[in-house]
């Protein structure tokens, strides 16, 4: 894989995630949702209960001392016995004490619903992760605070910490004494599994994963979105962009092929300004590159289907009509045709009749479809196209043409489907590639380059097709299916290829 990503600025960053920014509201807004909804009735509601303990020393404070002010000393000491304290009552003693006091004031189920039961008594690690112990803004004041799913067993919890602390504390510590400041009370007001706060760190959550989501996708995507990126890997010249038309109607089921025109000509009356103005750029490059060649016939061929190459070749060669040349479109896809839907001929006589003779140039050449344009269609699908693109007689067909017009444009099938535009390398000035925004793949490119090398043939540059404005295109083409031998791929009138 060609990878094209060398970097990233603040700007392309934005730019990504502004072009997708539907899948960062529709993840926000799932993340949300589900967190909303566990929240709301898979996460147990907890309430917190806390009682305030005074710790002292031993020592008596003198008023006398130091004109009457409390003696420093000693409640240095009474803030270092909380620290003390604290560990002394975390102690699995201490929690064997309030279990057993537990059972005495709730029943089974509360207590089971609350605490994890081990072989008949409360598990000593479940009560002690319910407690939280610590001195009160770094004072010899000790607060005991206790969260779980039951107020009141919270509140009981502050309560029995501060009835056996006491007891505990000077038979261990030796030293100090506790008082209750505060008894603790149920207070039946939740404090934990907020559902406003869970649903905004879902909604942050989602926006944070479908960014980073976004990123990922874009780092591995092969695909291609930025004209220079091709001219810097392939050190060949992007002639023109095209920017996407939306086919209005072409979803609309009709009775009849010739009642509806899938694709965007120039010579339509709703052609945006920017798509005309984006082919009379391209016709003015490839004029520049043929400067230097002694022939007038450009193949114009994709990596791949379904790039618009077809559209492409229509559009270019109506430009080039306009100049007031006489201009000759060969539609040499003889395996899927579209150029006779595209402009709505008729298909009976074409490119295969007349190579074998079976048509006369005169009977195979629609004369002025527009002004100054002339077409020849592939004619009845043939079981051999690629020797008849190869043969003789279409070299010397070319040759007698190429004198009539004063440029020839060739619709020629996609290079790294089948080899029917290499094949007629040497009767062209040039070949054109047509790549498609958002899903012809930097290695479809490099596989297209190795075939017209290995045809000797001149790759004039590349239009960079469909160009998106917002969000890019992601899927993959599936080659099998697009050329077919025999009776189920002839030409059928009521058939259309919308997507070439």
């Amino acid at each position: 894989m060609v990878n094209q990503n060398d970097g990233y600025d603040i700007r392309r960053l934005i730019a990504l995630v502004l072009s997708k920014i539907w899948v960062v509201v529709i993840c926000a807004i799932l993340f949300a949702t589900s967190s909303f909804l566990y929240t709301k009735f898979a996460v147990p509601l907890k309430y917190e209960s806390y009682t305030s303990l005074y710790v002292r020393s031993d020592r008596t404070v003198s008023t006398q001392d130091n004109d009457s002010e409390v003696n420093m000393n000693t409640l240095n000491l009474s803030k270092s016995l909380v620290s003390t304290y604290v560990v002394v009552l975390q102690s699995d003693s201490v929690m064997d004490k309030i279990g057993n006091l537990l059972v005495l004031e709730f029943d089974d189920e509360t207590l089971a619903s609350v605490f994890t039961i081990e072989d008949g008594k409360i598990s000593t690690e479940s009560i002690k992760s319910c407690f939280t112990m610590t001195s009160i803004d770094d004072t010899e004041a000790m607060k005991i605070s206790a969260v779980t799913t039951n107020p009141e067993v919270s509140a009981a919890l502050c309560n029995m910490m501060a009835q056996v602390a006491p007891d505990f504390l000077i038979r261990v510590v030796g030293a100090g004494s506790v008082e209750i400041i505060d008894p603790a009370v149920p207070d039946y007001t939740p404090v934990s599994a907020s559902i406003p706060k869970n649903t905004l760190l879902g909604l942050l959550a989602g926006i944070v994963v479908a960014v980073v989501f976004i990123f990922i996708v874009d780092f591995f995507d092969d695909t291609v979105k930025d004209s220079n990126d091709i001219s810097d890997l392939f050190d060949k010249a992007v002639l023109g962009e095209v920017q996407n038309i939306s086919t209005e109607g072409s979803s609309k089921k009709r009775k009849k092929d010739w009642e509806r025109a899938p694709r965007k000509l120039l010579i339509d009356k709703d052609i945006p300004f920017n798509v005309s103005e984006s082919y009379k750029s391209i016709r003015t490059n490839i004029m520049f590159s043929l400067g230097t060649s002694d022939k007038n016939i450009i193949a114009i061929s994709s990596p791949n289907p379904s790039e618009g190459k077809s559209t492409a070749s229509a559009n270019i060669a109506i430009a080039f009509a306009q100049t007031s040349s006489k201009v000759l479109l060969i539609d040499a896809d003889m395996r899927k045709p579209v150029q006779h839907k595209s402009f709505r001929l008729s298909n009976t006589q074409g490119l295969s009749t007349l190579i074998v003779n079976m048509s006369s140039i005169e009977d195979s050449i629609k004369k002025n479809v527009v002004e100054n344009l002339d077409v020849i269609t592939s004619g009845p699908t043939p079981p051999n196209p690629s020797e008849l693109l190869s043969s003789s007689r279409y070299v010397k067909l070319l040759d007698k043409l190429s004198k009539m017009y004063d440029y020839i444009i060739i619709d020629t099938p996609p290079v790294n489907v089948v080899s029917d535009a290499m094949v007629m390398s040497n009767s062209v000035s040039g070949i054109l590639l047509v790549v498609k925004y958002g899903s012809t793949t930097f290695s479809d490119i490099s596989e297209s380059l190795k075939q017209v090398e290995l045809a000797n043939a001149n790759l004039l540059g590349f239009v960079l097709n469909d160009v998106q404005s917002s969000n890019s295109v992601y899927y993959y083409k599936h080659k099998s299916g697009y050329y077919r031998y025999g009776s189920d791929y002839e030409y059928k009138s009521g058939e259309s290829t919308e997507s070439d």
